[in-house]
């Protein structure tokens, strides 16, 4: 289940779906809002003239469409039900609009549960509680409690860091704060998996904000005592705002996280959430190694995307508006071209490092634990 539907734009349902078959899933989609405002005609030049058709999202501020109802989502699910087709591996659920209809996600996922009880690793619920960002809410205020009572079913989450603050009410402001955050969501819900987006943090500065332009991913799968084992990645930040990237992030961590448990420890998938034994590292774990993964696709595709933009905004210049700057453009124009070249981007998709010098791969690393965090 992923938000968002509109004609052309890669966000939502569109982006995750089309990430996830391009990986080779089976994937049936159940949309959570339909977000769409018209079509939008620009002619586009590669290998020969084609019309592209551009449909908007809430990245142009300016949309019609609709929130789908709680009882609506609970229909769709119960027409697989009935039909018998509601036997799925996994479940990736993202934006939901209102605390009703996280509450009936919250009902689908466990009744998917239920059916795979006698073969433990059989489904696994990757949940991405989409709430906000940068210190601001984009949703009602009752969700957040809503998405809490939700954590103890869910096998991994995808917070960004303000999402991750309000789940564990835990200050994120360095990397001691950041552990003390991911330690309660281990220890107070019994998540086995987290991974934090958008941390803009230094580890080896732990009480200092990183001003360089880069963002740091955390991840952890616990230990049989649910004890955190953290690791981080460092990634170079591209200026540029993208819309559909949480999207894609979490359709290449469903797909590339059951890969590596796969290629780690094939019996692993044969256990209740995939968890790895104690004695592996932070940096051995399934979840590391499909987190460099997912970023190295991402890496690529977003920097081919802001080439891209580039371009297209500086023709528009020259074509149009001689004598502008790129900065003077209108949002819509400036959004319209970043929307994500994912589909010219398929093999940086499937073979994200197959042109990557080993000083360009993204590599996950240990972090330290303050004992008196974790054993508090």
């Amino acid at each position: 289940m992923r938000p968002n539907d509109p004609n052309r734009s890669y966000v939502g349902n569109k982006m995750a779906s089309l990430v996830m078959q391009a990986l080779g899933c089976d994937v049936s989609a159940i949309n959570t809002v339909y977000f769409s405002r018209q079509l939008l005609c620009v002619l586009a030049f590669d290998h020969g003239t084609k019309l592209k058709l551009v449909g908007n999202h809430t990245g142009y501020k300016r949309w019609n469409g609709r929130k789908v109802p709680a009882a609506e989502i609970q229909e769709l699910y119960d027409g697989l039900k009935t039909c018998a087709l509601n036997r799925f591996e996994m479940m990736l659920s993202g934006y939901i609009a209102s605390k009703d209809a996280v509450e009936v996600v919250g009902s689908i996922a466990r009744d998917l549960r239920s059916n795979s009880s006698a073969e433990p690793g059989s489904f696994f619920w990757l949940l991405d509680p989409v709430m906000g960002d940068e210190g601001r809410l984009y949703v009602s205020a009752d969700i957040v409690p809503a998405y809490r009572s939700l954590l103890h079913d869910a096998d991994l989450i995808l917070p960004n860091a303000f999402e991750a603050e309000l789940l564990s009410d835990v200050k994120i402001d360095s990397t001691n704060s950041l552990v003390a955050a991911i330690t309660k969501l281990h220890k107070t819900y019994h998540v086995p998996h987290i991974i934090v987006t958008s941390v803009r943090i230094s580890p080896e500065k732990a009480h200092e904000v990183n001003v360089d332009p880069e963002l740091m991913v955390f991840g952890s799968s616990c230990k049989s005592d649910y004890t955190p084992r953290i690791f981080s990645i460092t990634v170079p930040s591209i200026p540029v705002f993208f819309s559909g990237t949480g999207d894609m992030f979490a359709a290449l961590t469903a797909v590339r996280h059951r890969e590596a448990v796969a290629n780690t420890s094939p019996s692993l998938l044969s256990t209740r959430s995939w968890r790895p034994p104690d004695d592996f590292s932070a940096t051995e774990l399934p979840l590391a190694r499909a987190t460099e993964k997912t970023l190295a696709s991402m890496q690529k595709i977003l920097t081919k995307t802001a080439q891209a933009r580039e371009k297209e905004l500086r023709d528009v210049i020259s074509l149009d508006h001689r004598g502008q700057r790129i900065e003077d453009l209108s949002h819509e124009r400036k959004v319209r071209a970043s929307e994500v070249r994912v589909v010219n981007c398929m093999d940086d998709l499937r073979y994200p490092e197959a042109d990557l010098q080993p000083a360009e791969l993204l590599e996950a690393q240990a972090v330290p634990l303050d004992t008196k965090l974790h054993d508090a």
